[in-house]
C-alpha cells in the first residue's frame, strides 16, 4: 500500500529500509522521502517502522538460537 503518495514510498519499501537499517522517521525522510512533502503520511510511515523493527526484535537469528 502507498504510505506516501507524494514520493511514491509503499509500506513494503519502509520495511526494506528498516531492514536496511533506517531507526527513525528521520531515517525514512532521508533515504525515502517520506514526509518531505505535505507531511500527512508521517504518522503512517512511522507506524509502519515501528511494526517492521518489532518483527525484526522477535525473528531472531538461527546463529543466536543455536548458541
Amino acid at each position: 500500500m502507498y504510505v506516501c503518495v507524494c514520493q511514491a514510498v509503499t509500506d513494503r519499501q519502509i520495511r526494506e529500509a528498516a531492514a536496511s537499517g533506517a531507526r527513525t522517521l528521520r531515517d525514512l525522510r532521508r533515504d525515502l522521502g517520506v514526509t518531505k512533502d505535505c507531511g500527512r503520511c508521517a504518522s503512517c510511515a512511522h507506524e509502519c517502522l515501528r511494526e517492521a523493527r518489532q518483527c525484526q526484535a522477535t525473528s531472531a537469528p538461527a546463529e543466536l538460537l543455536a548458541a
